[in-house]
Formats: C-alpha cells, sequence, structure tokens
C-alpha cells in the first residue's frame, strides 16, 4: 500500500461527532445530550459534527430544543445536516431556519469537512445524487486531512437486520470520495456504532448519543477522532462513562488496527478507560 503524507498542518486535531439525538421522542433522555454538551466543552475539539436525526418528527418546537443545546456547545465550528427524521413535516424549512443551510463546508487548521444532506421529505431511505458529485469534488481540491459527513449510512451496518435504507447511489458516492482522497466518512441512522476501511477510506457510523432506542446491547454514544502526526485514533465515547479506542490508522504508512468489543463484555471487565 502506497504511503502517504500527512495532511494536518497542525500537531492535534480533534472532531467530535455526535448523532441520532432524536428531540421530541419518548426515548430522548435530556440528561444524556447536557452531559454530552459539558464532556465536549472540557475536550475543547476544534469541530462539533452532528450527522443528522436531531429531531424526532422535525418539528418547530423540537428544533428550538435543539438549537438550545447546540447553542451550549463552546466550540464555534459546527456542522450539522439533516436525517430522514428531520425533513418529516417539511421539517428541513426549520432545520434551515435554526440550523442554516442543508449542505455545508468547514475549512479550519489543515482539515476540511462536507456536511451533505442525504433526506428526502417523509422518506427514511436516503440519496445524494449525482448533480452533487462535481461540487463535492470541488470542496476537496485542498491536500489537507478531509471528511465527508451525512445522515444515511454508505455501508450495511451489522445488527440492524434487512438492509432497506443504505443510500441509495451509495456505489457512485465511494467512487468519487475515494477519487478525491477523502479520509473518512461520518454517518449515522441506525443507531449502531461501527466502523470500516475501505481501501484507505474510514467509513464512521455513530450510534446515538441521547436516545434509549437502542438495539440489542449497544449504548448511547458518541465518537472522537483525533488527527496526530499524520495518525488517526478513532475513540468511542459513553456520556456518563469511559472511552474505547477503536481505530488507530496513519495517513503516513497506510497501516491499520481495528478493535471491536462488545458492549457486555466492556462492562464486565470494566476496563473502560
Amino acid at each position: 500500500m502506497a504511503a502517504r503524507n500527512p495532511k494536518s498542518k497542525r500537531s492535534t486535531i480533534t472532531i467530535a461527532h455526535v448523532s441520532d439525538l432524536h428531540v421530541g421522542s419518548q426515548y430522548f433522555i435530556s440528561n444524556l445530550i447536557t452531559r454530552t454538551v459539558d464532556e465536549l466543552n472540557e475536550l475543547a475539539p476544534q469541530a462539533v459534527v452532528a450527522t443528522g436525526d436531531l429531531t424526532d418528527e422535525g418539528l418547530r418546537q423540537e428544533y428550538k430544543t435543539v438549537k438550545i443545546f447546540l447553542d451550549r456547545l463552546d466550540c464555534k465550528n459546527v456542522v450539522t445536516v439533516p436525517g430522514n427524521h428531520d425533513s418529516r413535516n417539511v421539517g428541513y424549512l426549520h432545520f434551515e431556519e435554526f440550523l442554516g443551510t442543508r449542505n455545508k463546508v468547514l475549512k479550519f487548521d489543515g482539515a476540511t469537512i462536507v456536511g451533505e444532506d442525504s433526506s428526502e421529505p417523509d422518506l427514511d431511505g436516503g440519496r445524494i445524487g449525482r448533480e452533487r458529485y462535481k461540487w463535492i469534488h470541488d470542496q476537496f481540491e485542498e491536500n489537507n486531512f478531509k471528511i465527508f459527513a451525512l445522515h444515511h449510512h454508505l455501508l450495511p451496518v451489522p445488527g440492524t437486520g434487512r438492509e432497506r435504507n443504505i443510500v441509495y447511489d451509495a456505489g457512485d458516492l465511494l467512487e468519487v470520495l475515494l477519487r478525491v482522497g477523502v479520509d473518512v466518512v461520518l454517518c449515522g441512522h441506525k443507531h449502531v456504532p461501527y466502523v470500516w476501511r475501505l481501501e484507505n477510506l474510514i467509513v464512521i457510523n455513530a450510534g446515538t448519543v441521547s436516545s434509549l432506542r437502542l438495539r440489542g446491547l449497544t449504548k448511547p454514544c458518541y465518537n472522537l477522532i483525533v488527527v496526530e502526526d499524520g495518525r488517526v485514533r478513532i475513540y468511542r465515547k459513553y456520556p456518563f462513562g469511559g472511552r474505547e479506542l477503536i481505530v488507530d490508522f496513519s495517513l503516513v504508512e497506510g497501516k491499520y488496527c481495528k478493535w471491536e468489543r462488545i458492549d457486555s463484555e466492556i462492562m464486565a471487565r470494566g476496563d473502560l478507560l
């Protein structure tokens, strides 16, 4: 595997990845998102990325509540994209009013984050669409650390049953992202955290950070991406709990290690960091 040059201009970049708050749902736990905000303010990441389903029904009052939580973040670089729940009931209009454009670009400290709206109003499935591929390509022209964020998952998620909601044009989109040298894809939707590596692309699916609508033994969690001296470490963090290293990837040498342990094993051993 060919070596790559480090893409970060600063010694350390920390990016937090949260998803699927589902504010307004009967399963939403406000203490979890409040705790997450407090943890992130203490950690002080350079950016926070929220990959959709911030609301449960796309209703105006739900968006107002989401805005209250996000405004408590001390981080000035917050990238939000809508999920299928956010676009229900014409909720994408409220998204634009309270959270800005549905497609976003953030460039800072040698990193580029591109967020794309993959939702379709009142449909659970998602798409990006070939009409947006060139725009995505153009945003990643600089040689820096590249992150692409969307709500729907690009690859099937284990433990989630029959696959129904993968991005409709996932194959073409993956080809675009690989061609422009994207390093990390952030997504959510299924409430099950998982990580894949496809060539030099790392795809990170987040669990839900503040909902108890969980599958099996999974728990509310979010991700931390730490880039330092050409090395990417990805941690899974539990509100009120510890964190565990799940991926260690060298941008310089192309070496990749992955650790996956089910939550019951972690809790039984009590070895959360």
